[in-house]
């Protein structure tokens, strides 16, 4: 925990924690904190921070979807951009506004980043 409260980004690799044990051994101390509330598990080896909700007191990320993904994305060295929708809303030459569950990307990512059922889709750029 000491560990988590130091870093500056709300999302965390199984890579981050190697020098602290073993393969497994880090897998079950992440997956302490899962159950405890503290982290929340967004993907593969990806975690973040986690606080009550204030309707129910189930654990909630701090931030949202897009910009967890966003922050997971720059983590494991994929460079995100702009999708085609919010390209046209940005141009003018529409006023639907992007939903914000599309993330494009200039590589292939195959991961499923998302919590409690909702993930994000990407698009090449």
């Amino acid at each position: 925990m000491k560990r988590i409260d130091r870093k500056r980004g709300d999302v965390f690799l199984r890579a981050d924690f190697k020098d602290l044990g073993g393969y497994d051994q880090v897998g079950r101390a992440l997956r302490g904190l899962v159950k405890k509330g503290k982290l929340m598990k967004i993907g593969q080896g990806l975690y973040t921070r986690a606080v009550p909700s204030p309707f129910d007191g189930t654990p909630t990320p701090v931030k949202g979807l897009y910009s967890l993904t966003a922050e997971a994305l720059s983590r494991l060295g994929v460079e995100s951009a702009p999708t085609q929708f919010e390209k046209a809303y940005n141009a003018g030459k529409t006023t639907q506004v992007p939903a914000g569950r599309v993330i494009a990307t200039r590589k292939r990512v195959r991961r499923k980043i998302g919590y409690k059922g909702v993930f994000m889709s990407f698009e090449r750029a």
